[in-house]
């Protein structure tokens, strides 16, 4: 079965997002899954995958904190390729949600009507 526009579109945007969390504070990943959660409804088991390849690519760094109530944490935080990534990345989604909410504001304001079926 087709993923539904709702997934491709998040999908597709999920680095932005990732990279706009980090821009305001340094976070350890299922603190950004959260955050992606309540916004956007991305699930958790997508961040990890998504956290290694950033890293990889070198739009993120990571550093260990120690946690009093358990293991130590991961925390990522955006390097200089992130930052310049994200602005980039930024113009890029603002021209063309811009571009996709003129034709949509262009549609007829009539309601469409239902073919019945003989």
């Amino acid at each position: 079965m087709p993923e539904t526009i709702d997934i491709q579109l998040k999908k597709g945007v999920l680095g932005l997002c990732v990279l706009a969390v980090l821009a305001r504070n340094e976070s350890y990943a299922y603190e950004i899954a959260s955050h992606l959660s309540e916004a956007i409804g991305m699930g958790e088991g997508t961040i990890y995958p998504l956290m290694r390849r950033m890293q990889s690519d070198g739009l993120v760094a990571t550093y260990m904190v120690e946690s009093p109530a358990g293991p130590s944490r991961k925390y990522y935080k955006l390097t200089d390729a992130g930052r310049t990534a994200l602005a980039a990345q930024a113009t890029e989604w603002r021209g063309f949600a811009g571009a996709v909410d003129a034709l949509l504001d262009a549609l007829p304001q009539t309601q469409p009507t239902t073919v019945e079926e003989a």
